[in-house]
């Protein structure tokens, strides 16, 4: 299994970017080719030390690293990093990588 883990970092407006990322991106980011589980953390993202600066972690489960960066490069998938723009505005970091059980 790989994943795609994106951390959004603090905008400025919370509610403006939930609520485009509720409305738009998610809708767009499930369209995204071979994607085959994609969660999204509630309330408040903290550290072992207290408060982060991170608004909100979304993941993205694929079958491969092939499989999820062909997602990436599909026109949905293009759609949905081309959409970061829109709402994103502090920030975001993506991280790809392959997963396993232990």
């Amino acid at each position: 299994m790989a994943k795609l883990l994106v951390l959004y970092k603090k905008p400025k407006s919370a509610e403006a970017f939930d609520k485009h990322y509720a409305a738009v991106h998610i809708p767009l980011a499930k369209k995204i080719p071979g994607l085959k589980k994609y969660d999204i953390s509630t309330g408040v993202v903290g550290t072992p030390a207290g408060p982060s600066q991170i608004h909100l972690v979304a993941t993205l489960h694929f079958d491969s690293l092939d499989a999820l960066k062909a997602g990436l490069a599909s026109p949905q998938g293009q759609a949905a990093a081309g959409d970061l723009a829109n709402f994103a505005d502090g920030g975001a970091d993506l991280y790809l990588f392959d997963a396993k059980e232990v």
